[in-house]
């Protein structure tokens, strides 16, 4: 049995007082007295009354209802384990908030013929959240450029809020990490390079060789796209078959690392006994694996509160809302991949 809408009627007649007053109290206008609005609020909340969501759009111009822009390469949606935990944070800081979150349709097959901004429109959403998409899609710089309230994650605009995980840092804490276990021929199995997050690892990978005085040859960078397992396999087996193989492999995420731990096990090879992996994001399966993976652990829960608040306070305070790019930083997850190597001089 459908449960009864409770109406301003209802809580008028237990009160003992007017549907305006009612309707004035609810909306705190000045002209109630603080008594009895607290008694109508109380009489209200116990009977279960809930205010109309298309009825307080029209009213304050607000949906309450932010839309959701996701779209990653692999087409894994919320099985894509950062980033699912990163959209959960989010979701219940902005539910936490009084925000409901909905997803813009990213499948470019779609029927309704609709760009993302006019999707946004339509939906009428108070802001948007965009994460893991193609940012140089003229759909997403359309939607980038509009009115709309917009904050990104793990891409930055000039014009926009983002939040972003401090991949320099992180590559250079785990690249110091393994140089420190006595390794110099070091490998990269890299996402695709337009992308920011790819950009700005590879930069503090070289980087950060070059300052320990390593040099590795060009045979040891390859490119696999994230989270693609049988790509990852493919590129190490590369790496295996070179004459002067590497003694550690670092692949673009914990994901494509499961490729390279297959491929290495195919041919009877220990790790991190006969050889050293890497990984990195920290997603729950690579910390419960023997051996447990030696990655970067991203902060996914504080980058999805942090993308609701600040967008949050976007669509409160426009005018008064700083437009930044915060950087959080990951942990260091030692684990048992990567093993020591006895250095002679």
């Amino acid at each position: 049995m459908a449960k009864r809408i409770v109406s301003l009627k209802d809580i008028s007649k237990a009160c003992g007082v007017s549907i305006a007053t009612v309707s004035k109290a609810l909306n705190d206008h000045s002209d109630i007295s603080k008594e009895t609005k607290e008694k109508i609020r109380e009489v209200a909340e116990q009977l279960g009354y809930h205010p109309n969501a298309a009825a307080q759009a029209l009213k304050t111009n607000r949906s309450n209802n932010i839309g959701v822009l996701f779209v990653d390469e692999a087409n894994s949606g919320l099985t894509h384990d950062y980033f699912s935990h990163v959209l959960d944070s989010f979701k219940k800081k902005a539910e936490q908030e009084g925000f409901d979150i909905t997803f813009i349709n990213g499948d470019r097959t779609r029927s309704n013929n609709m760009s993302y901004l006019s999707h946004a429109i339509y939906r009428g959403f108070d802001g948007v959240v965009i994460a893991c998409v193609d940012f140089s899609d003229p759909e997403v710089d359309e939607l980038i450029k509009s009115n709309i309230p917009v904050v990104t994650i793990d891409h930055s605009f000039f014009n926009r809020i983002s939040i972003v995980s401090d991949n320099i840092k992180g590559m250079r804490e785990l690249v110091t990490y393994i140089y420190e276990q006595g390794h110099r021929k070091i490998a990269y199995i890299h996402g695709h390079e337009d992308t920011a997050v790819t950009q700005s690892r590879l930069a503090s990978f070289y980087k950060t060789l070059q300052d320990l005085g390593v040099s590795i040859p060009d045979e040891y960078l390859l490119e696999a796209p994230y989270r693609n397992i049988e790509e990852a396999k493919k590129a190490t087996d590369k790496l295996l078959d070179l004459k002067n193989p590497p003694t550690c492999i670092l692949y673009s995420d914990d994901f494509a690392a499961f490729g390279g731990l297959n491929a290495i096990r195919e041919r009877g090879l220990r790790i991190p006994e006969d050889i050293s992996i890497a990984g990195y994001d920290g997603i729950e399966i690579a910390r419960r694996i023997s051996p447990l993976m030696t990655t970067i652990v991203q902060d996914t829960d504080r980058i999805g509160r942090l993308a609701a608040s600040k967008l949050i306070d976007l669509i409160n305070n426009p005018k008064g809302t700083i437009i930044e790019q915060i950087v959080i930083p990951g942990t260091l997850e030692k684990g048992e991949s990567v093993g020591r190597i006895k250095r002679t001089k």
